[in-house]
This record gives C-alpha cells, sequence and structure tokens, in this order.
C-alpha cells in the first residue's frame, strides 16, 4: 500500500506504523490525546490507516480486538494526563507565551469549544484535530467534576480510537478504497477540520453581525414619544 503523504514525510501514517509498529501507534495517540507537543501528530489518518493495515496483514499482526483494545486504553490515558495536567497549571496557561510549539490560540479554541459543548465536549472534541488535545486540559483547568469527565472520556475514547480503527479495518477490504486510499485519507483529514472551518465562519459572522449592529444608529424619538407616556406636544 503506498500513501500520499498530508505533511513532513516521517507524519505519513504507513511510515509510522511500519517503523515504530503498535508502541509507535499507542504513544502517538496518548500524545495527541492530552499532551501539549502532541496537537501537530496524525490521529484520525493513523486509525485509519492502523485498521487498514490490520485487515492487509502488513506491519501489524495482532488481532484487531486487541489493537482497539490498547488503542482506547492509550486514548483515555492521554485524556487523563491531559485533565490533570489542566487540573495543576490552572489559568496560568491561557497567559503562557507563545513559542514554537505552544499558541496560545489553541488554548482559546479549545475553551470556546468546552464552554460551548459543556461535558459533550470531551466526546466531540475526539473527532477535531488540535481540539481533540487541548479539550481535556481547558476541561481540568475549568475544574469539571473528574467523575464526569471520566465518564464522557471513556465513552469518548471507545467511539473515536476504537470506531476510527474498525473503519478502516472494513472499509480496507473494499477495493475502490483500496485503490484509492491517498484520496480517502485525505478525505478523511478535510472531514475532521470541517467542524473547525464552521465554527471560524460562524465566529466571524458573529463578529459582522455585532459590528453592524454597533455601527447602526438609533432611529431619533419625534418629540411626542420624546416627551413621554400620557404626554402631547403642544401645538
Amino acid at each position: 500500500m503506498t500513501t500520499l503523504t498530508l505533511g513532513p514525510s516521517w507524519l505519513d501514517p504507513e511510515y509510522l506504523i511500519s517503523t515504530f509498529g503498535l508502541l509507535g501507534i499507542l504513544a502517538i495517540v496518548f500524545a495527541e490525546s492530552g499532551l501539549l507537543i502532541g496537537f501537530f501528530l496524525p490521529g484520525d489518518s493513523l486509525l485509519f490507516t492502523t485498521g487498514l493495515l490490520i485487515a492487509d496483514g502488513e506491519y501489524l499482526d495482532q488481532p484487531l480486538w486487541l489493537v482497539c483494545v490498547l488503542l482506547v486504553l492509550a486514548a483515555i490515558a492521554g485524556d487523563q494526563v491531559g485533565y490533570l495536567f489542566g487540573r495543576k497549571v490552572g489559568p496560568s496557561l491561557f497567559t503562557r507565551p507563545n513559542s514554537r510549539i505552544f499558541k496560545q490560540e489553541n488554548v482559546v479554541k479549545a475553551n470556546e469549544f468546552f464552554e460551548k459543548y459543556g461535558p459533550r465536549s470531551i466526546i466531540l472534541a475526539r473527532f477535531v484535530p488540535i481540539v481533540r488535545t487541548f479539550c481535556p486540559i481547558v476541561a481540568g483547568v475549568a475544574n469539571m467534576k473528574y467523575r464526569t469527565f471520566l465518564v464522557y472520556n471513556i465513552i469518548g475514547g471507545i467511539l473515536w480510537a476504537c470506531g476510527v480503527t474498525v473503519l478502516g479495518y472494513f472499509l480496507g477490504q473494499v477495493g475502490f478504497v483500496r485503490d484509492n486510499i491517498e484520496f480517502i485519507l485525505i478525505a478523511i483529514v478535510a472531514l475532521s477540520v470541517v467542524p473547525i472551518v464552521i465554527e471560524v465562519l460562524r465566529a466571524r459572522a458573529a463578529s459582522r453581525r455585532e459590528a453592524a449592529a454597533s455601527d447602526t444608529p438609533e432611529a431619533p424619538l419625534d418629540d411626542a414619544t420624546a416627551a413621554g407616556p400620557g404626554r402631547h406636544r403642544l401645538p
């Protein structure tokens, strides 16, 4: 199987799997799920390719169920670390200066996502790149109840890690998918960023509406209205 590199060659899913094997996959899923340095790592495309290669019997000879269990555990553990990091670091994370790896805007996006969707964001963020990494950290900063976080974390980890991998396993056995795997991976990446694009467009539209409302002059009151109720303009 040959794939189209969607970024640097060392981030190509097939290259990562062929080089580091199952342990490398688990480490990447763990890091992308809650470590600040993991936001740039491939998530969805890596899981999909993992399922596809299991079906193909290339590079990975472990059974699908075992790989899924390990991936779910890695995803849940990653979010747990992110949550605990957020609880420990607290609000100082929002004042941390930008660097080549850390961008303040990523934390702000995750915070807005968390405030909008509440506990559900822990599940939904699994399917949104970058937000997936920072959302559990923001949940810790916001002191989200640990038991609530744990429940949503487990649900999200199962749906994402297991769901995308199983999807790759079964679609990988479809001839059309195997013959067009490069474009399938591009489509997965494109679909994963759709929620971000939608939120950006909504935010811009809301900003334009607010700007238009603030620029609209108030209608002048006529003398009768200005005089107040029960009063009439003198002839």
